[in-house]
């Protein structure tokens, strides 16, 4: 650390953080661990707010912790992206991380950090399958599951304490599923049931811990390609194979009370912690203006001719039809109560994501599963639209209409379905490919959007009960299929055309 430079390149990490306690016991090495809740931590040691440090806990087999035993935990994390309009870079040394254990070989060392005094906090990033309940022995060096593993360094921490109801854990998953908390709890308690531990363990487990509920929403790419990540050594002054990207957004939103503020301090040095008694509106911010425009602009993005979202949003027509969609159509819709002041806030600041010039997120990813993150981002935001105004959402309709274009398979090979784009190929990557393949091939484009939008298997609704919304949607598909996508959404644009 002595032989690098600052020189306004580099946030170095305060002298005092190395003698600082390890107060969080964090299960999962990935880049998302580490370019959020990672970064808050290190961010609050270096204002002398938090001061703790993490012992990290790898789970898996692949791999090893050598990487981060070389560079005492240390990375850099180099941040990137658009705030208001101006382009903001920071590039900083996180030092939050301690050491890096292996479940595996170092099993002891983790239920010694369980019993530590200064323990206080466990995270977790297990991706979603890791919170799930499985055949496990607590007894097991280690247990088989994350939860296994949790339980047994909970069952490790009463043991050493007789039960102290003052030392509790505060338990916080980020795991993207919904109420992670609650189902971790659930999970880890019937496992400790399974297993026989005694009633004072299992009171102590479920009074003395608290289990959060957290949404997490940061794009963490990684460890960038090589000519990046060439040019980032040579203007940094030192190589780094642990060095990762982020975004600058940043929301790790956590369902929890005055004692979960009180315990997790670091919330206190970024907006971008949230605790509240209940986060829904933080998901359902995400889930509808996010992960819904994400969703709805997927299609008509593609077939424009624009590989990633950064392309779309520099395409003006494109980026028009994207911010109108995000503001008129879903912002005023959102199921659950969301102030307007609340809404377009996040608005501007999704916008600005997806202008993110460093981010390379392609719509053929985000078209997986296509028809079911429409079922659950914006079938909702679809009825609540008529129910508000009692009229089509057109933006809402023009994107459906996409959508079922992008859904008419050409050729089929091995079972999967592809469709043809500017004489490509694309996969259609979807449950339903197959129902929209015979579709196609039996029915017209206007019989298509009415079976389509009848079937409540795909939905969990009738669409086309709703006012206008098939016809509405018949007319924007007869317009793609004649003119093309973006020659419509220019005309529709500049002519407002009447559909």
């Amino acid at each position: 650390m002595k032989k690098i430079s600052a020189s306004g390149n580099v946030v170095l990490p305060a002298s005092e953080v190395w003698t600082l306690p390890e107060k969080v016991l964090q299960f999962g090495t990935g880049v998302l661990l580490r370019g959020l809740p990672d970064y808050f931590i290190d961010k609050a040691n270096q204002q002398g707010v938090f001061n703790g440090r993490i012992v990290v806990v790898k789970s898996t087999d692949k791999g090893s912790t050598s990487e981060f035993d070389d560079q005492d935990g240390l990375y850099t994390l180099c941040v990137r992206g658009i705030a208001d309009g101006q382009k903001i870079e920071e590039n900083i040394i996180c030092s939050a991380i301690s050491r890096v254990l292996s479940a595996n070989s170092d099993w002891s060392a983790i239920l010694h950090v369980a019993i530590s005094p200064d323990l206080q906090i466990i995270i977790s990033n297990t991706t979603e399958v890791g919170i799930l309940l499985v055949d496990d022995s607590v007894q097991a060096q280690p247990p088989v599951s994350f939860p296994g593993k949790l339980l047994a360094v909970l069952k490790a921490r009463y043991e050493a304490f007789a039960g102290d109801p003052g030392k509790g854990l505060v338990i916080v998953p980020t795991e993207l599923i919904t109420d992670n908390g609650t189902k971790l709890k659930n999970i880890v308690t019937e496992l400790a049931r399974q297993s026989n531990l005694d009633t004072g363990f299992l009171q102590w487990l479920a009074q003395s811990n608290t289990f959060c509920n957290t949404l997490v929403d940061r794009i963490v790419p990684g460890k960038p390609e090589a000519k990046v990540l060439t040019d980032l050594e040579q203007k940094l002054g030192y190589q780094d194979d642990l060095l990762i990207l982020s975004e600058l957004y940043r929301l790790w939103a956590i369902e929890g009370d005055e004692h979960v503020k009180e315990v997790l301090s670091f919330s206190q040095v970024d907006e971008g912690v949230v605790i509240a008694p209940d986060i829904t509106k933080y998901r359902e911010l995400k889930l509808r203006l996010l992960n819904g425009t994400h969703t709805l602009s997927c299609a008509l993005a593609f077939l424009a001719g624009q590989i990633t979202v950064k392309e779309a949003m520099g395409q003006k027509a494109v980026s028009d039809f994207i911010s109108r969609l995000m503001k008129e159509d879903i912002a005023p819709a959102i199921p659950d109560e969301v102030s307007s002041t609340e809404s377009a806030v996040f608005s501007r600041q999704v916008l600005d994501r997806f202008r993110n010039p460093h981010l390379d997120h392609q719509w053929l990813s985000i078209s997986l599963n296509y028809t079911a993150k429409l079922k659950l981002r914006v079938v909702p935001v679809i009825e609540n639209y008529f129910k508000i105004f009692n009229q089509v959402p057109q933006n809402i309709a023009l994107g459906f209409a996409a959508y079922l274009v992008f859904m008419i398979a050409t050729e089929t090979e091995a079972g999967k379905y592809y469709g043809s784009y500017n004489g490509e190929r694309y996969l259609i990557n979807d449950d339903a490919a197959g129902y929209f393949y015979d579709l196609w091939q039996q029915d017209t484009p206007e019989q298509v959007v009415e079976k389509a939008l009848e079937n409540s298997d795909l939905w969990g609704t009738n669409l086309a009960a709703l006012p206008s919304f098939t016809a509405a949607i018949q007319s924007y598909l007869r317009l793609i299929m004649t003119d093309g996508i973006l020659p419509l959404i220019k005309s529709l644009e500049s002519e407002k055309v009447s559909v």
